[in-house]
């Protein structure tokens, strides 16, 4: 018995990296899946998303390719139908899909920017909101996993784009999970580290050995399956065999007087009333080793 026997699961830029890790660990789990990846097929040749479903096929599995454009609601749309069709429902959607174009602020052409949020923050929604529609009007719920990074969190030079799409991922997925309680649907936010296409150029050898997709996947695993109860809303980093929740936290708090001016928060300040205190933590970048960071606490 898997922990996903009779599930269907579709997840977004699976050809390749986590997305096909993903795919792989889920269909050995008894899931159904859907591929999809941009990457249109070269005459002769059998496309990424082609691929990975022959290598689910090979384990024994069931798996469609579809090569629609998340970052278009006809696109959405079509991904969500390529479930119903082949395999009559949607139980588990991993929004993955992602593009970059990495450049610091002042040669960032509007382009750059635009198409990253594109695929992923506008992504989201596209493919989101037909599964989150057909798991509403289903009764049966089910589970929604959509991709952050610590560049949306914390912020990475050279990565304003990417990371404000991460972090309006992020922010969406707040939203979603406390309009999916009413319906049983779960949504969760996972911030991945692993080398991939992308990143290559841009990460060391010894990080490709550490920091696998193969490492990420049983992450995305327990929160698709009844191992994660009746979690939602949650956000879980993972990277390198290092996993971590992260949340957002307030600091002490001050209330001013009823006469308040910058001075009074200044002082407030300087007495540890407001601000919280630094300390150094572990740092998993997407771009190099685990490292250490000094962030608030």
């Amino acid at each position: 018995m898997g922990l996903l026997d009779g599930k269907v699961a579709v997840i977004t830029g699976a050809g390749a990296g986590l997305g096909r890790a993903y795919a792989l660990l889920l269909a050995q789990e008894g899931a159904r899946i859907v591929v999809n990846d941009y990457a249109q097929p070269k005459a002769g040749e059998p496309s990424l998303a082609q691929r990975v479903v022959a290598e689910i096929e090979a384990l024994g599995a069931k798996a469609v390719a579809n090569h629609g454009d998340v970052g278009s609601v006809e696109g959405g749309e079509a991904i969500v139908k390529t479930a119903l069709d082949a395999f009559g429902a949607v139980h588990i959607l991993v929004n993955n899909a992602g593009i970059l174009r990495d450049k610091s602020l002042l040669k960032m052409e509007e382009a750059d920017f635009d198409a990253v949020l594109r695929v992923h923050l506008k992504g989201t929604y596209c493919v989101t909101r037909p599964a989150f529609a057909h798991m509403k009007d289903s009764g049966r719920g089910g589970v929604v996993v959509n991709t952050t990074s610590t560049s949306g969190l914390r912020g990475n030079f050279g990565q304003i784009n990417y990371g404000s799409a991460k972090a309006g991922i992020w922010g969406f997925s707040n939203s979603l999970a406390i309009e999916g309680q009413k319906y049983g649907i779960r949504v969760w936010t996972i911030a991945p580290a692993a080398a991939s296409q992308l990143t290559d150029a841009m990460t060391s050898d010894a990080y490709k050995e550490t920091f696998t997709a193969e490492r990420v996947a049983p992450v995305l695993l327990y929160m698709v399956s009844e191992l994660s109860g009746e979690q939602t809303g949650k956000t879980l980093l993972a990277g390198g065999g290092y996993v971590s929740e992260i949340r957002m936290e307030m600091g002490p708090g001050f209330t001013p007087p009823a006469t308040f001016g910058a001075r009074d928060l200044a002082a407030a300040i300087d007495a540890g009333k407001v601000m919280m205190p630094e300390r150094e933590l572990k740092y998993v970048n997407a771009y190099g080793p685990v490292t250490k960071s000094t962030v608030s606490a």
